[in-house]
């Protein structure tokens, strides 16, 4: 007798609210060979709307911890944009004499230092090396880490690198004009110096970025090489050198390990670390891993799927913080009664009007970065924030100077959109614009806030050329034109008090 099989299965789990949630759909003929092939395997599973909103109301709650992982630095570089540590294992590579050539490829850090270490290299020397590239690089912080940044329901964020770009996104996004005593708070990691959570995450009075595997030094205290990992993993699961404020969280929170770049073996050990418990042992937190390779482990998905269910895994680091970014953006604006436009969403540029807005933010910029301005603007009225700007900048003589200056005088706000467009000419219109800005707020009270000086690529703030005022001032970070959240938000509040006034 034959029996036929139903045309499509439907996959079920139950999910955080105890409902059921239902994930891909698959052909029965393909369920079959899945089943003699791999007789424990179900697909990969994504998350769908409910879970989505499960983990929401989780961040919102506050029960959700970001683990930041190497995949995440997109960097900009002369080359165009590479991950971080591709960049800096080049660098490195170079400045110890290394023999690339010798190495597998592509090559990694851990690489570059074995291979300088077997030719009875200092250890000591590849550390100071590395913090002097860095140093000198001075890359902005990339774009998924500004986005994660925004989501200003996250109190505590663990970071398996040891760079500074994520507290700087942090800093960028929430504390513009903060001193340097309000801003991000900042522990790292050492076996021979632990350091745990400065209080109960309850009482934490801002935001905290912990390094976990150390930060850049110029001693041999972060992870640099598989050797370090090793030892910071043995140290960490000693009970006298955990972080036990730390530890605590972490086994009590649903965890995000996102863009981390651990093998399978490091993946369930880390795992268990974290949880302190048979991961197999019934639990009511759960962990998801968004990364470029953890899905494509067999043997991992094997393992997650059989041992650890509450784990869930989702494919690719940088479109999971874009979508979270997108649903918690119109989240919030739907509890705030706005129209959900999301930021993560492509948004329409609406060239200026020929005559400035009444109240309009004045926007002042170098003609060569005039596709970040657009962005800045698109951005900016996505929250409600009317901006100005002169787009064609076709008229010459002095009515368009007293045009301009009578726009300056009126407008709510002045951003100075400082570049290396502007770096490069010592000479040009918005300079002027800049010291009409500076004439306005002579007249007003000390720390009135007017001039807003943002930067869109890596220009220094500190070294660049700029009228001294605005050296006094926070500058914001937004990279190619992209408005942070806290940004456009501060900013709209700020002009809707005013209006109050």
């Amino acid at each position: 007798m034959i029996y036929s099989l139903p045309a499509n299965l439907y996959l079920f789990k139950p999910s955080a609210r105890g409902k059921y949630e239902r994930f891909e759909v698959v052909t029965a003929t393909a369920a079959l060979e899945c089943k003699l092939n791999h007789p424990l395997r179900l697909p990969l599973s994504t998350l769908d709307d409910d879970a989505w909103d499960d983990l929401l109301s989780y961040i919102e709650d506050k029960r959700v911890i970001p683990i930041i992982g190497p995949e995440l630095l997109e960097v900009q570089t002369d080359s165009g944009p590479r991950l971080l540590y591709d960049w800096l294992a080049e660098k490195l590579a170079v400045k110890l004499s290394v023999d690339t050539s010798r190495l597998p490829q592509p090559y990694t850090l851990n690489d570059v230092v074995c291979w300088f270490l077997s030719m009875r290299g200092r250890r000591e020397e590849a550390y100071v090396r590395l913090r002097a590239i860095l140093r000198e690089a001075a890359f902005a912080p990339p774009r998924a880490l500004q986005r994660l940044a925004a989501i200003t329901d996250f109190d505590l964020f663990v970071t398996t690198t040891f760079d500074s770009l994520l507290e700087e996104a942090i800093n960028g996004a929430r504390f513009s004009g903060a001193l340097a005593n309000e801003a991000t708070e900042v522990i790292a990691y050492a076996p021979n110096r632990v350091t745990d959570l400065p209080s109960e995450r309850e009482t934490l009075a801002r935001p905290v970025v912990y390094h976990l595997f150390g930060k850049v030094a110029a001693s041999p205290t972060y992870v640099i090489s598989d050797e370090d990992t090793l030892e910071f993993i043995c140290a960490l699961q000693s009970d006298h050198l955990a972080p036990e404020k730390l530890f605590h969280e972490l086994e009590h929170n649903h965890l995000l390990f996102i863009g981390s770049n651990f093998s399978n073996w490091l993946a369930r050990l880390f795992l268990r670390m974290a949880k302190r418990h048979r991961l197999s042992d019934p639990r009511d937190v759960g962990e998801i891993l968004a990364d470029d390779h953890s899905g494509e482990d067999e043997r991992l998905m094997d393992f997650l799927q059989q041992v650890s269910v509450r784990t869930r895994v989702y494919s690719g680091a940088e479109k999971f913080v874009d979508e979270l970014h997108a649903r918690w953006i119109s989240r919030q604006q739907r509890l705030a009664g706005k129209p959900v436009t999301g930021l993560n969403a492509p948004q329409r540029f609406l060239p200026p009007a020929r005559e400035m807005p009444d109240n309009a933010v004045f926007i002042s910029y170098a003609r060569d970065d005039l596709p970040a301005v657009q962005r800045i603007k698109a951005g900016l009225e996505a929250l409600g924030v009317t901006t100005w700007f002169d787009m064609d900048r076709l008229e010459v003589g002095d009515d368009y100077d007293r045009k301009i200056q009578r726009n300056i005088a009126r407008c709510s706000y002045f951003i100075a959109v400082v570049s290396g467009a502007t770096e490069s000419r010592h000479e040009g219109y918005f300079r002027r614009e800049w010291n009409y800005a500076i004439d306005r707020s002579r007249n007003m009270a000390d720390g009135a806030l007017f001039i807003l000086p943002v930067t869109i690529d890596a220009t220094s703030a500190a070294q660049a050329m700029v009228p001294d005022k605005f050296k006094s001032l926070h500058f914001t970070q937004l990279i190619n034109g992209e408005v942070s959240a806290e940004f456009g938000q501060r900013l709209f509040e700020c002009m809707n008090h005013r209006s109050d006034q």
